[in-house]
């Protein structure tokens, strides 16, 4: 997602990895702008490469926060995550404990600990429960240890900063304790704790209570953590009861917003239930709708690129997701040329960020329009959009905006005038690639050398194909004739251009890119199946193409590589070079699902179904590791990958979509199914509350011998159920 996403960088764009973040199973939850990231014991434990925090806006404002019983880090029980991932909760128990002269005071496993976590409205509630287990009375001791180092969330990837802000003196109270942090851009930054009941003791950096426990006796304290100052009016036992019911009433809300799946596989049923609880979690509200943030713990802000794929995937569920992300990135196109920012006039965001380092230019996301592709896909996903729902009012006043899009794409993204859309930095501090594979190594020639723009990706032409088809659709129903003829024309001539320019007939399939000599990248790659998915691809060339992703060096077994084994540069631990990433391969599978490719589409569902079978909690990372899929071992996975990724989420269901060839005419009432089929380890899919219009419907679709059949269980009067065998 970002330029040198790396196992080591010392820039203020990559990530450091010292450690997996999957080895230290770490947990997460989510709420608007803010994010936490603990380890299994729910505490965070900060040291160098660790993610451990709870962010808000960007700022890390709680970098260490531990429990002790008499001294002794507690041990680990179980970890839990909530299903609808509402909250966290976490089992512990006492070691045992010794005196000064090594006796031991307290045996192990006397004493229960239940911490549960959940974020609301900035702010961290914790409830922990002590328990005892003992047949004698205990004395023991209970401490929180805390800190608040105020770090940008670049600083936490790894930036080096020459100068920071400065920590305040701490204000501290019987039973609060305010950390504060002046910040070089002006701003104060917050962190304030509050506890019930009142410590026995209350320093800067600790809380701790002295418990008596009878046998069988349970004590219970409420922790709050607020990423602001001022006095509640409330306790944070009132506030923690208000905030939970709160919490669970706003996620109901978000989820029955959406269609829903149920299948006859348990396993696939968790791995949609866990994905769905994500897309939920990492939605947040915004004055234009729901809008889904990237992905923990880096890219936990907006993204032009991943949101407008997310709603892309999720189209055929949740309409309302991708409405609020297409009003969301109208209201910040960019309408002036900033070359420190990458912004031209029609260009659509690709990153917004809130930190310090944002705010000082230290780095150049507070408002960054690095990307080439997000202004087509905007495009893109307003036809699909408007397909989708018939929402013409939306689109009427969106029209300003496509329209401004489409000039962007004809002047400042056609670098040359050459008819391709190309990218090339403006800035130093900018990416260096800005496709979605935006590695600083993902664009090179067969023979391992760096391609130097301006640059025109594969997939990017493929998507500029699509949005001109989409906005010609989109023309002609806001009665602009002339310009729906005109924006056809223009497809059809970059289609033939297209296939003169990247087909590559000994390799099977397009060109990755031209680079800024008009030279072909010649190598095989997952973006040629972008281009089946914007359906710029002949039929003969899409078979071809299809044949070079599936076959041995394409596809891992789990997925679609990257790029092919074999290329210069293949690395099946890199980023881009040789890895596997669920969005990537649910594009490609709807790609293939368009051209009828339905059995290719299947193996690609199977390949990640069964990935998801051996990851935590059932969810697809962010990407996992290339390497060949071996009988009885699980995908390696990949160090620094985020967890939950609003892309990958929404894969499952993009994929599952592609499969069944599911489609909603709002015009006419219909949901239809295109020559719908189901993958080797489903016999049953049911697909619940599928919005049309202001209906639902609910179907099913079951294996019978070598058939696909397909039953309506409900659907409101006026409302037709098509299949097309």
């Amino acid at each position: 997602m970002e330029d040198d996403q790396a196992i080591a960088s010392s820039g203020p764009i990559g990530v450091v990895a010292y450690a997996s973040l999957a080895e230290r199973r770490a947990r997460t939850l989510k709420h608007g702008d803010t994010f936490a990231v603990l380890d299994p014991n729910g505490d965070l434990l900060t040291g160098p490469g660790s993610a451990d925090g709870l962010y808000h806006r960007d700022t890390r404002h709680l970098s260490r926060f531990d429990l002790r019983i008499d001294g002794r880090r507690p041990i680990l029980l179980s970890s839990i995550v909530r299903d609808d991932n509402a909250a966290l909760i976490f089992d512990l128990t006492n070691p045992d404990i010794g005196d000064d002269r090594g006796d031991t005071v307290l045996e192990h496993d006397l004493v229960h600990v239940r911490r549960t976590k959940f974020l609301f409205e900035a702010t961290a509630f914790e409830r922990i429960s002590v328990r005892s287990f003992a047949t004698v009375p205990l004395e023991l001791s209970l401490r929180l240890g805390f800190a608040a180092d105020f770090a940008d969330l670049f600083e936490t990837r790894g930036a080096r900063r020459p100068r920071r802000g400065r920590q305040e003196p701490p204000d501290i109270t019987e039973s609060r304790v305010l950390l504060r942090y002046a910040g070089l851009d002006g701003r104060e930054r917050v962190t304030r704790l509050r506890f019930e009941p009142a410590p026995d003791a209350i320093a800067a950096d600790s809380a701790t209570w002295r418990l008596a426990l009878e046998p069988g006796a349970q004590r219970v304290l409420y922790v709050e953590v607020a990423c602001a100052s001022g006095d509640p009016a409330f306790s944070p036992r009132a506030n923690y009861l208000r905030a939970l019911v709160d919490a669970r009433r706003a996620l109901r809300a978000s989820l029955s917003r959406t269609g829903s799946v149920s299948t006859s596989n348990e396993h696939f049923d968790e791995a949609l239930a866990r994905a769905r609880a994500d897309l939920a979690m990492l939605a947040t509200d915004t004055e234009h709708g729901p809008y889904p943030y990237a992905g923990t713990p880096w890219f936990s802000a907006v993204f032009g690129r991943d949101a407008l794929i997310t709603a892309l995937q999720t189209l055929w569920l949740d309409p309302a997701l991708a409405r609020g992300v297409l009003r969301f990135l109208a209201a910040h196109q960019a309408t002036e040329e900033d070359p420190a920012r990458d912004a031209e006039p029609g260009k659509i965001l690709h990153e917004m960020r809130h930190g310090e380092m944002a705010a000082l230019g230290e780095v150049p996301f507070a408002r960054y329009y690095g990307s080439v592709d997000a202004t087509p896909l905007f495009v893109v996903l307003a036809g699909a959009y408007l397909d989708r729902t018939g929402d013409l009012e939306t689109l009427r006043a969106l029209w300003p905006h496509i329209d401004a899009a489409l000039r962007w794409m004809a002047t400042h993204g056609d670098r040359d005038g050459d008819g391709f859309v190309e990218y090339e930095r403006r800035s130093g501090s900018g990416l260096v690639n800005q496709g979605w594979k935006d590695s600083h190594d993902s664009v090179f020639h067969e023979n391992g050398a760096t391609a130097h723009g301006p640059i025109a990706l594969c997939e990017v032409q493929a998507y500029v194909y699509a949005a001109k088809r989409a906005a010609a659709a989109i023309a002609a129903r806001v009665h602009r004739p002339e310009r729906a003829l005109e924006l056809e024309e223009e497809a059809r001539a970059l289609a033939a251009r297209f296939d003169a320019a990247f087909w590559q007939e000994d390799l099977g399939t397009y060109a990755l890119a031209l680079d800024g000599a008009k030279r072909p990248c010649r190598i095989r790659t997952s973006n040629a199946g972008h281009a089946l998915f914007a359906g710029i691809a002949a039929p003969a060339r899409a078979v071809r193409v299809a044949s070079t992703l599936m076959s041995a060096n394409g596809f891992s077994g789990w997925g679609v590589r990257t790029l092919a084994r074999g290329e210069a540069r293949y690395n099946p631990i890199s980023y881009h070079n040789g890895s596997v990433w669920p969005h990537d391969n649910a594009l490609v599978a709807m790609g293939l699902a368009r051209y009828g490719l339905k059995n290719e589409a299947a193996r690609i569902l199977d390949g990640l179904f069964h990935a998801a079978t051996y990851m935590d909690l059932r969810r697809l990372p962010e990407l996992f590791c290339g390497f060949p899929r071996r009988r009885g071992q699980g995908p390696t996975l990949y160090p620094v990958a985020c967890a939950p990724q609003a892309w990958a989420a929404a894969a499952p269901m993009a994929l599952l979509g592609a499969c069944l060839g599911i489609s909603v005419d709002p015009g006419r009432r219909v949901v239809r199914l295109d020559r719908p089929v189901l993958p080797r380890f489903l016999d049953e899919v049911s697909v619940r509350r599928l919005p049309v219009g202001d209906d639902r419907v609910d179907l099913t679709v079951r294996r019978a011998g070598e058939e696909v059949v397909v039953h309506a269980l409900s659907r409101p009067e006026g409302v037709c159920i098509e299949t097309v065998a």
